[in-house]
């Protein structure tokens, strides 16, 4: 349901409530005026004629009494009538809403693919969560905790109750078309069964792993993990940097790989290197004068990282850029590139 009719019902509803209060108001005041009653017995005389519940009169009538009470009747009802099938409609379709999205979430999870799947959602896990979305990135989130996975109903990121070192959990989350996976359970042995099982179940995906010791991070990499994060062992080099090196840790600091910051740090993927750059020098294309990004690394089809190239450096096919940049000057780059590739495909 759109929002416009959820809108619509809503204020139905409050117009319906506002008529009842209304019907109720006019008939005390009638009351009181017209057959002397005081505000109990006039609210008492109203709310048993509105109902229709046909109970005595406080006193008999005079004939302005039954004519006044007869047009309450025939207005009430209709009011009343009203009022019951807006609340019953609203209730019915906050029923249906719930399980149309319920179902929706369910339908859009079966269609996912390309995404992220986060297991775990701990303090770890929430940070992961926090930071690819910053990226736009598709993530479904499994928990065991029943009661994370009903706290965060209707979020933007899909959540999923079950165990994650469980085939059947993992194979609902869509890992056979998921592009990475990201397991930060406080257990390492945990982690250990949740990789050997995304391994096993698809070959290319991409994996990394929470650690808490080195021997697990050992066991992790034999298991196809791709990438091991020690939490305490970042914590602890950042810590001691801040005293070593302090100013530049503040500059890493400035650096932000968000795209809504104003300088951004970036990489860029490039499957098949344009003609016109291929077999010139960096100093030849000056890709910074015409795009504005200064190119800080490089990293070749064989995995070597090029720190700081020279402007003597050849790019190859499959290769990728680490630029630093404002999101309008990488956004050109990634242009010039895809143009000229497709130009010349």
């Amino acid at each position: 349901m759109s929002l416009d009719v959820e809108n619509k019902h809503r204020y139905n509803f409050l117009m319906a409530g506002v008529y009842l209060i209304i019907i109720v108001l006019v008939g005390t005041a009638g009351y009181m005026i017209l057959e002397d009653y005081g505000f109990v017995d006039a609210v008492y005389m109203t709310i048993i004629t509105a109902s229709t519940v046909g109970f005595r009169e406080v006193q008999p009538l005079s004939d302005a009494g039954k004519i006044f009470t007869l047009i309450l009747i025939v207005s009430s009802i209709g009011v009343l009538t009203y009022f019951l099938s807006q609340f019953t409609q609203s209730v019915l379709q906050s029923q249906i809403n719930f399980i149309f999205k319920g179902y929706k979430r369910k339908s859009k999870l079966k269609r996912m693919e390309n995404h992220v799947i986060v297991c775990g959602y701990g303090r770890n896990g929430k940070q992961v969560v926090t930071e690819l979305q910053s990226f736009n990135e598709s993530v479904v989130v499994i928990d065991k905790d029943h009661e994370i996975v009903i706290n965060n109903i209707g979020q933007r990121v899909r959540f999923m109750e079950g165990d994650a070192t469980a085939d059947e959990v993992l194979l609902k989350a869509d890992i056979k078309t998921a592009k990475a996976l990201i397991t930060s359970l406080p257990n390492d042995a945990d982690n250990l069964y949740v990789v050997l099982t995304a391994r096993s179940l698809n070959a290319y995906l991409n994996i990394i792993s929470r650690a808490s010791d080195e021997s697990s991070e050992k066991k992790l990499r034999i298991a196809g993990v791709d990438s091991v994060v020690m939490p305490e062992r970042v914590g602890g080099a950042h810590m001691a940097s801040m005293v070593t090196q302090p100013e530049v840790i503040e500059f890493l600091e400035h650096l932000n790989i968000h795209e809504e910051a104003s300088v951004v740090l970036q990489e860029i993927v490039v499957e098949k290197i344009p003609d016109w750059l291929r077999g010139k020098p960096l100093k030849e294309v000056q890709l910074r004068r015409m795009t504005g990004v200064n190119i800080i690394g490089v990293r070749k089809a064989t995995g070597e990282f090029v720190i700081n190239p020279s402007p003597e450096h050849m790019l190859m096919d499959n290769f990728k850029l680490f630029v630093l940049g404002t999101p309008q000057q990488i956004s050109a780059l990634k242009a010039l590139l895809e143009r000229d590739a497709n130009t010349e495909s």
